[in-house]
């Protein structure tokens, strides 16, 4: 009988061994941009991500890849500033846009 009760508690515990685990959420990879003229676009590798913030104290989050990346802040047609930068996976790159546009 303890023989039996042994080998059922082994298996039970062998049963929680091969269940999946959640591999722990990671922290997204960001690129932070800051100090964009208000009414500008920004592209990060060429794709727009929408306007810059109205205020130019309020950055700008954006969710990217871990990699290389190129940011370009538009103004109409024109390219006011732009910045090659690489993040880390689950890093934070932050982007201070130093046009003189935004003073």
């Amino acid at each position: 009988m303890r023989i039996f009760i042994v080998m059922a508690l082994a298996g039970l515990s062998a049963c929680s061994f091969f269940t999946s685990r959640k591999a722990p959420a990671s922290d997204p990879t960001e690129i932070i941009v800051t100090g964009a003229p208000a009414g500008s676009s920004v592209f990060v590798d060429g794709v727009p991500t929408g306007q810059a913030a109205v205020l130019n104290d309020h950055p700008q989050v954006l969710d990217v890849t871990a990699g290389a990346h190129k940011v370009e802040i538009h103004l109409g047609e024109k390219v006011v500033y732009q910045e090659d930068t690489f993040v880390e996976p689950g890093g934070h790159r932050t982007v201070r846009v130093l046009s003189g546009l935004n003073r």
